[in-house]
């Protein structure tokens, strides 16, 4: 039986303004950019600020929050107009909107997100706001460019890294949201629906799960945090 065709990632048909994307980038490059929490998985600098975040707190750079997490505007997202212009023309609950800046030399290693697909009910998108040639995001394989102003969907369920081998940091817009009616009519206009259901035999593996776990704990901001006893319970019930 031949393997079930999954959407890897999607290019849509919108294409913001470059310049206002970098006029507003310009407000919060002077801000407190905080290093990413998966400190085990990265080289160089990768760093976030928020833009909605939990209880608008724009040092919570963590994109898993509990159910019923009160997610709202940051500070610097107050500063932003173009930025708030761009999130208003999605029609979907939001659940985190980040800058993540990788700058030069760095690189993310081969990784999975948990339950990033849209088949799982939430997903990531991506805006690229400056980056350069030699950026290398390979996703199941696949090197992916992503110009600046354009919006892409990404499967991260699957495997994938980036490296920054170019001269300048390389910052995205990046959004998750929760699907819902209008992200189905915008999904399905590019892909059959069928390419989105859940595939149970792509479940993470022991190992990956432990080396979730391990950076999680790691983490002292993520103490108690639903997810880390979502995966606990995911390791028990296969051991």
């Amino acid at each position: 039986m031949s393997k079930k065709e999954i959407t890897k990632h999607l290019k849509f048909p919108l294409q913001f303004d470059e310049q206002r994307l970098v006029d507003d980038l310009s407000k919060v490059m002077e801000g407190k950019w905080i290093p990413h929490f998966n400190t085990g998985g990265y080289t160089g600098n990768w760093n976030a600020v928020s833009l909605y975040a939990k209880d608008g707190d724009d040092r919570n750079i963590f994109a898993h929050h509990a159910e019923n997490t009160a997610i709202s505007e940051t500070p610097l997202m107050k500063e932003c107009a173009y930025f708030r212009e761009v999130l208003d023309g999605f029609k979907f609950p939001i659940l985190s909107v980040r800058l993540l800046r990788l700058e030069v030399g760095a690189e993310i290693k081969p990784h999975r997100d948990h339950e990033l697909g849209y088949e799982d009910g939430q997903f990531r998108l991506h805006i690229p706001i400056v980056t350069n040639p030699e950026i290398e995001f390979i996703l199941d394989g696949e090197r992916l460019t992503m110009l600046p102003g354009e919006c892409w969907y990404t499967n991260v369920n699957l495997v994938h890294s980036v490296a920054n081998r170019g001269t300048i940091d390389r910052v995205h817009l990046v959004i998750d949201g929760e699907r819902n009616a209008w992200t189905d009519e915008l999904f399905f206009s590019l892909a059959p629906e069928s390419s989105f259901e859940a595939d149970t035999e792509e479940e993470l593996d022991d190992e990956t799960i432990i080396r979730m776990l391990e950076e999680l704990k790691r983490n002292p901001q993520m103490a108690g945090h639903p997810l880390i006893e979502q995966l606990e319970r995911q390791l028990k019930r296969w051991s």
